[in-house]
């Protein structure tokens, strides 16, 4: 005899536990399974502890700055017991909080276990069967590890097992020069370890413009971060000193030498040990599951939220997800992920923070354009903060005077790239944003000066 509810959701990440709150809001009955840790990846493994990470390495390189402020603090010390501690106690609370949330949830019932279909809307956990009119899958992704030549022979480490680390390491290889990769670089060498970074392509954050790639590099270099890019066959081997990293690269070693290497080459979706294909859900050839514009599966019934549907990798876009699943089912609602502006950040320092098309893909989108870029060397806020690298870049359509783009890489880019997201949700023209009247000193303030300068720009 299969366990009847009115909806089943396996994972526990960003979007399930908040789905289930608004069904069982709704009188619905519904069985969350999560296999191994409440909260998913940010909570355990991505957002919440690599910040904490970033917020003690920001506060060393401020330390080891403080003579340029004109303060005096001796001999700079990094306790990384305390340092992993700040990140393992940000992780428990923030699980903690999850799992109250849920036990105190009525109409919720949480089973721990690995949920596999057994066919369409039935599920097996601990060898029992579930069925549910109503199916939602948020099982999130995990690191890739690719299949260089040496990678099983060596001990290597991801996002997830990084963080727990008590010790500097003497050098840390980090393999993948995309965000995940950087993060981790900086703050490892503002722990004191020395770091090289071994990217395959031509250059740093691919997915960035070529001026956005060009400027981190540069200040990670500027810390003493190796950067070794154009790595065109990748192998690792077991070395007396920990691990040895070929690298082919037209220039430089060949090989590189380091006491750790961290694999930081992208992720993949947890799909395949879900059974999917006994239920009709279909996966694309990366293994993410294929949804439409309501996030609705192939299987009637079925819906997929969060990294698994690979239609945004953040915590904030499977929020998203959770949302419109939940005002189209519950609300009468008509949301679709198309209609979702994306942006995000690079959490290196200082922060990348994006939304829209790049410039590159503003260009090749044809139509005509208007770019404006300010140095952060012109923004007063960044001046008196000392803190200088980066620039603005705003890219606009000439006809329609909308906002496709902007990049803010520069002291709280992460934060004023806000002023530009909603703009662009509002659907507002330039002019209006132009016109604001900004506080002083901020770093908001000059996004309408930077609108004010958009011209077309120089051809390629």
């Amino acid at each position: 005899m299969a366990r009847t509810f009115d909806a089943i959701i396996v994972g526990a990440g960003q979007a399930g536990p908040a789905l289930a709150n608004r069904l069982t809001g709704a009188g619905k009955t519904v069985a969350l399974i999560e296999r191994h840790l409440v909260g998913g990846t940010c909570v355990n493994t991505g957002c919440k502890p690599t910040k904490t990470l970033v917020a003690s390495a920001y506060a060393a390189r401020l330390a080891q700055r403080g003579a340029e402020y004109g303060v005096g603090v001796g001999t700079i010390t990094i306790d990384m017991p305390t340092v992993a501690a700040r990140a393992r106690k940000v992780i428990l609370d923030s699980r903690k909080g999850n799992e109250d949330w849920l036990a105190g949830m009525p109409g919720l019932t949480l089973i721990r276990g690995h949920a596999r279909f057994t066919g369409p809307r039935r599920i097996e956990v601990n060898g029992e069967t579930l069925e549910a009119a109503q199916v939602f899958l948020n099982v999130g992704g995990r690191a890739r590890v690719p299949d260089f030549p040496g990678v099983d022979a060596v001990d290597y480490l991801t996002n997830s097992t990084i963080i727990p680390l008590e010790s500097v390491p003497e050098h840390l290889i980090v393999v993948g020069g995309s965000y995940i990769g950087l993060e981790f670089a900086q703050m490892y060498r503002r722990f004191g370890a020395k770091v090289t970074v071994v990217e395959q392509g031509p250059r740093l954050v691919q997915r960035e413009d070529e001026d956005v790639s060009a400027e981190i590099r540069a200040f990670l270099e500027d810390e003493g971060i190796a950067v070794r890019t154009g790595a065109c066959c990748i192998t690792l081997a077991k070395h007396a000193d920990g691990v040895a990293v070929g690298v082919d690269c037209t220039e430089g070693a060949p090989v590189v030498t380091g006491s750790h290497v961290l694999l930081a080459v992208g992720r993949v979706p947890n799909t395949d040990d879900l059974g999917l294909d006994k239920a009709g859900v279909e996966v694309d050839k990366h293994g993410y599951i294929v949804t439409d514009d309501h996030l609705a599966t192939t299987a009637e019934g079925v819906w997929a939220m969060g990294d698994c549907n690979g239609k945004g990798a953040f915590t904030h876009t499977a929020w998203n997800d959770y949302e419109i699943v939940a005002a189209n089912l519950l609300d009468g609602g008509d949301r679709k992920v198309s209609d979702r502006i994306l942006g995000y950040a690079l959490y290196v320092d200082p922060p990348l923070g994006r939304v829209g098309m790049t410039e590159t893909q503003a260009r090749a989108s044809g139509r005509p354009l208007l770019v404006s870029k300010r140095p952060m060397k012109r923004i007063g806020r960044a001046v008196e903060k000392g803190e200088t690298y980066g620039f603005m870049k705003i890219v606009a359509d000439a006809e329609t005077k909308r906002i496709l783009g902007a990049a803010i890489l520069g002291t709280g880019g992460d934060e004023a790239i806000h002023g530009i997201l909603d703009m662009m949700n509002a659907d507002a023209p330039i002019d209006t944003l132009q016109w604001a009247v900004p506080i002083h000193p901020t770093v908001s303030e000059l996004i309408p000066t930077v609108v004010g300068d958009l011209r077309p720009p120089a051809s390629p």
